[in-house]
């Protein structure tokens, strides 16, 4: 089950996450960490830290949704793990990195909750619709 629930939740994470940081939310991040960003995307970083992402959303969010049959499960504990992952990384960077700004910090907590969420959701509903729970 493992398996399955991850690669449907890798394409679904990839869209609703590019779409936030190509479209939604590219200029915000531009025009307040723009100082700090690499004008190359270090995409073995990025893989591998999707990669690290997806399996422990489906690990610790999405399995124990499907074995409990319940997409508010998914939905609450996935907005959950994602404030949680979100605020390792940002709250970090508020207390060590100079000029951090604290409206990053707040917009990535919101974001990765809603991410994590979605994610978790919309795989939990793929998986359950096609392969039942």
């Amino acid at each position: 089950m493992f398996i399955k629930l991850f690669l449907i939740s890798l394409p679904v994470f990839f869209v609703i996450d590019m779409v936030w940081l190509g479209l939604v939310a590219k200029s915000f991040y531009r025009d307040q960490i723009g100082f700090l960003m690499t004008p190359n995307i270090n995409w073995v970083a990025a893989i591998i830290f999707y990669l690290i992402f997806i399996a422990g959303l489906v690990f610790f969010v999405i399995v124990p949704a499907v074995e409990k049959g319940s997409w508010m499960y998914a939905l609450t504990i996935g907005a959950l793990f994602g404030f949680i992952t979100y605020a390792t990384y940002d709250l970090t960077n508020l207390a060590t990195l100079k000029d951090w700004p604290l409206l990053v910090t707040l917009v990535d907590l919101v974001w990765g909750a809603v991410l994590g969420a979605l994610v978790s959701f919309l795989t939990y509903s793929i998986f359950t619709k096609f392969f039942g729970t």
